[in-house]
């Protein structure tokens, strides 16, 4: 524990509150972009948030993977298991997304689908050989951080000629995300979010390395700061994405040294390219279709595919009517922004899968800054002199 705690030491903290506040220029407003949820999460649970100068705003990403996974591709799912009979395998923190008409896999499995919580797709593997005469579905999410454990599990069915798994692909990528922020396309100038730069994710970037961000900086021009999950990381991160900002520079740096390399998990990277291949494009709550953005199947793997094994109709999928969820994904809202906050959506009846989610802003700002959000602030802390 002494290690982490270095991490969240208040005296290194309150030193480094002030070094940002003496760097960050007064006459200008700083906007970052914090990608992935855990840092969302990181962010409000120490207070990081309150420790910054008046003129630096952290704006909330895409960077929660069940939040991002469309209303369609949650029925989707749920119908393998409901008119095919399969056993859906999901993660925890899948169970209790709403999809079309609030239906989520929780209530689908109270109303008699097999569908069951795993933690990981070895767990997935193991009911397929436990029950040769059911089909079992793993339901794939998550960016690149999970991606290389769903390959290896397609590998390790291969391997055991287990005919009966398959899996509902639904991994997506991180750049192509960050990209499609920058660009806003179809969203009017004066409505897209405006960003000086971003806390690059974690353990995204455990797999994929510092270096698969470099295009990004080189042709949109905003820093990226590599960030761990530690308050100290993060105001770290802050500090050098501010320097970074004040001398007109763009690059990408890596705060995060002690985990991330430059090139990252090569035999993660190789496992993903041998088994998947790019969509051309996949639909994002929030971001819309992103081109190149997911991974499907690879074709020589195409008898694992839950796509190619089950058919699935083509429904009309729907979002939670007034709930914000798809706007404080791009960034441009807040979770206090939405009328259904803290009321009709709580994580005990959440409307939207951003209160689901442990890496949600919604579960975030309704652990940490509820009373903020509904009307009463909590005292604020004081400014670091």
């Amino acid at each position: 524990m002494k290690y982490v705690s270095e991490f969240r030491d208040p005296v290194l903290a309150r030193n480094l509150a002030r070094q940002i506040a003496a760097e960050a220029d007064p006459a200008r407003q700083y906007a970052f972009m914090e990608f992935c949820g855990g840092h969302t999460h990181a962010i409000f649970r120490y207070g990081v948030h309150d420790l910054m100068p008046k003129n630096l705003r952290f704006v909330h990403g895409p960077g929660c993977p069940v939040c991002v996974l469309p209303v369609r591709r949650l029925d989707d799912a749920i119908e393998v298991a409901e008119k095919h009979g399969a056993i859906l395998c999901a993660y925890g923190d899948m169970m209790r997304v709403p999809g079309t008409g609030r239906r989520s896999l929780l209530s689908a499995r109270a109303a008699g689908a097999d569908i069951r919580m795993v933690y990981s797709p070895l767990d997935a593997l193991a009911l397929a050989r436990e029950n040769p005469q059911a089909q079992v579905v793993f339901l794939g999410i998550g960016f690149e951080t999970t991606a290389p454990a769903t390959a290896m599990a397609i590998l390790q069915a291969q391997a055991e000629g287990l005919a009966n798994f398959s899996v509902l692909c639904n991994h997506v990528l991180t750049p192509p995300a960050i990209r499609h922020v920058l660009e806003a396309p179809g969203i009017d100038p004066e409505q897209a979010v405006r960003l000086d730069g971003f806390l690059g994710p974690s353990h995204v970037s455990t797999v994929i390395g510092a270096h698969a961000y470099a295009p990004l900086v080189a042709r949109y021009g905003k820093p990226v700061v590599i960030a761990g999950f530690e308050p100290l990381d993060v105001m770290q991160a802050v500090l050098m994405l501010i320097r970074q900002v004040n001398d007109g520079r763009a690059q990408v740096e890596n705060q995060y040294t002690r985990v991330v390399t430059d090139t990252g998990n090569q035999k993660a990277q190789g496992v993903m390219a041998q088994v998947f291949t790019l969509r051309p494009a996949f639909e994002w709550r929030g971001l819309g279709s992103v081109p190149d953005s997911a991974f499907a199947i690879a074709p020589e793997y195409a008898a694992f595919d839950a796509e190619q094994r089950f058919p699935i109709s083509d429904k009309a999928s729907r979002e939670t009517k007034s709930c914000e969820c798809p706007a404080i994904l791009r960034g441009v809202k807040e979770p206090k922004d939405c009328k259904l906050f803290g009321r009709a959506c709580t994580p005990e009846t959440p409307m939207g899968a951003c209160m689901v989610s442990s890496e949600g802003a919604c579960a975030a700002w309704y652990t940490y800054r509820r009373a903020e959000a509904m009307g009463t602030p909590a005292p604020a802390l004081e400014p670091a002199q």
